[in-house]
């Protein structure tokens, strides 16, 4: 019941919120600007610009990654382990929380295209993302540069998945270097409370999909 009547405040909420930015709604939803907790994160909104497989902004007026605050606590603890082991590298972030109207606004640009699956329905109830508790990310190195994971960010083939890694290096779909990074990157944020997903090497959730509807809002 608790669930329903946080979903029905979110929607008015969003409703009387029109025309402001995202940044402000998602300010007033409590959620947290990550970099608001260290400045040493690097923020780069993938879907706040045109360079995404979109092809165009989906997000309007945010320039923040927000988290919920439970799963922002679990990213500031990686990249404390990040800096443990590496004090020069930082982690660098491509998407955070994302609001259902975005994921709608996603799901009707891929609607009977190839790219179909992958955006998650919104009829659905949506993803991790649209509760605050998702994060997309990778490692910067002492000069600032991501290191190399294989592919790049939403790159949706067999190279970016997680399940097989050993077969995608025997095969020589990626190197020894980006193999090791990717169990970097994936050790820290699972020593930190994230889970990992089969395929895609940069997206981590910080519950499971059963736990976020029990117990958090869905950002509308």
């Amino acid at each position: 019941m608790r669930r329903y009547i946080c979903l029905i405040l979110s929607f008015l909420f969003s409703v009387f919120c029109q025309g402001q930015s995202l940044d402000g709604y998602m300010a007033k939803l409590d959620l947290v600007d990550v970099s608001s907790m260290d400045t040493t994160l690097r923020i780069e909104l993938v879907y706040a610009t045109e360079n995404n497989f979109l092809g165009q902004a989906v997000y309007s007026g945010m320039t923040r990654a927000w988290l919920h605050p439970d799963a922002a606590g679990k990213l500031l603890a990686a990249h404390r382990l990040l800096k443990r082991e590496h004090p020069q590298w930082r982690f660098m972030i491509y998407d955070a929380a994302r609001p259902m109207s975005v994921q709608r606004k996603m799901w009707a640009l891929v609607r009977g295209t190839d790219k179909t699956n992958y955006v998650g329905n919104p009829a659905n109830g949506g993803g991790l993302h649209n509760y605050g508790l998702a994060v997309d990310l990778t490692i910067l190195d002492e000069r600032g540069m991501p290191l190399p994971m294989g592919t790049p960010f939403d790159y949706f083939g067999e190279e970016a998945h997680t399940y097989d890694e050993e077969a995608l290096l025997k095969n020589g779909l990626i190197t020894r270097g980006e193999y090791e990074n990717r169990r970097l990157l994936r050790r820290l944020m699972r020593k930190a409370g994230f889970r990992s997903i089969p395929y895609e090497w940069w997206h981590f959730n910080a519950c499971t999909r059963a736990e976020a509807r029990q117990d958090y809002p869905v950002i509308d």
